[in-house]
Formats: structure tokens, sequence, C-alpha cells
């Protein structure tokens, strides 16, 4: 992988960050990627704000443009809207809705047999996180005290949700029914309402 994918990689999956941050987790000098990331800047994938700190001068760190976000697959936006719109047209919305439902079904099943073995809310969440990230969804499990946090960094299916936000009501439902009804999932970030990140929050309900 090219020295810019990994930096835009690096900071597509953790956000805003310091280029001497970089240096230290890329092995490189703080010269040299601050030259990446000025060229990254220069080609409009990158911009930067500084962040004041108590002693010193402020940190500048770097974050995607909307040109760097559409770097990262977007699965076939274009034409998933075109069959939304003429599954919408032809069918109706109600013909929509079980499109959609059928794909949450298949979905669903799919991820039942993966998880078949998996005795533990951590080891179901860390499959899911796996073939989520198979998927493209860039996705992580972190550990926040007594919840967990399924963290999808990146959404392939973008710009079909954002025509048709029912398919991220249907992500969440098969989370939720995958999970069952001891644990409660609730969304605390939503890259299409502008966050950089889609956050699911997993909590016993016990």
């Amino acid at each position: 992988m090219k020295t810019v994918d990994k930096i835009l990689n690096k900071i597509k999956r953790e956000g805003a960050i310091s280029a001497r941050v970089l240096a230290d987790e890329m092995d490189m000098t703080t010269m040299g990627i601050r030259q990446h990331l000025q060229a990254m800047e220069d080609d409009g994938l990158l911009d930067f704000s500084d962040i004041r700190v108590k002693v010193g001068r402020p940190t500048r760190h770097w974050s995607l443009t909307a040109e760097g976000h559409r770097r990262f697959a977007d699965s076939h936006g274009d034409l998933a809207i075109s069959v939304i719109d003429s599954v919408e047209s032809l069918f109706g919305e109600a013909g929509l809705a079980k499109v959609i439902q059928q794909r949450e079904e298949k979905t669903l099943q799919q991820y039942r047999d993966a998880l078949k073995d998996c005795h533990n809310l951590k080891a179901k969440l860390e499959t899911l996180a796996y073939l989520r990230e198979k998927e493209g969804y860039m996705a992580e499990v972190q550990q926040d005290g007594d919840a967990f946090l399924l963290i999808e960094n990146h959404c392939p299916i973008c710009q079909a949700a954002t025509r048709c936000p029912a398919l991220c009501k249907s992500e969440k439902n098969i989370f939720k029914t995958l999970l069952g009804e001891h644990y409660h999932v609730s969304r605390e970030e939503h890259i299409i309402e502008g966050q950089r990140r889609c956050t699911y929050r997993i909590m016993s309900r016990e």
C-alpha cells in the first residue's frame, strides 16, 4: 500500500491526527510525513485545524475532506440508487420495503450462521466486526466500561442509504435481532448525519 493510501486509511479509521503521531506510528520522519500531508492538502484530500494546547504552539491535526472520503469505495452507489428508484417507481414504497426486508432477512441468516459458535457477547461482536470489515465497513470493536462499541469507520452503501434511509434502519434491526432481547443496541454516531463514522453501543439489559 502506498504511503498516501496508508495515511488516508489511518485518518479514516481514527479521525483527525497530528503529523507527529502519524510519523511515530508509520515509522517515518515528521518532515517526511508533513511533505505527504502538504501534497495531499494540495490535492484536496486533507484539511487541517490547529488545536490550542496548554503549553507551546497549537498542534495541527489533519482530517479528510469530502474529496478524501470519496477515495473510499461506495459499492456501486450510482447503480444502487438507480435500482432503488426503479423499484419504487414500478412497485411503490411497499415494494421497496419488501426488497429491503428480504435483504435484511438474507443478511441476518448469513450472520447467524457465522455466529453460531460464539458463546458470549464479545465473541459475537468480534465476529460481526470481522464480517463487516470484509464487506467494506472498516469495522472494529472497543470495550467501553460495561458496554461494547461496534464502530464502522466507512459505509460502502452510503449513497444508497442517503437515498433510502430505511437501509440504515434495517442495518440496526439486523444487529438488534442478531444479538437478541438481552442486549440494548443504540446508534450514537451516524455518517449520514454528517459524523465521520457510525457507532453502535451495545449494553446488557440486566
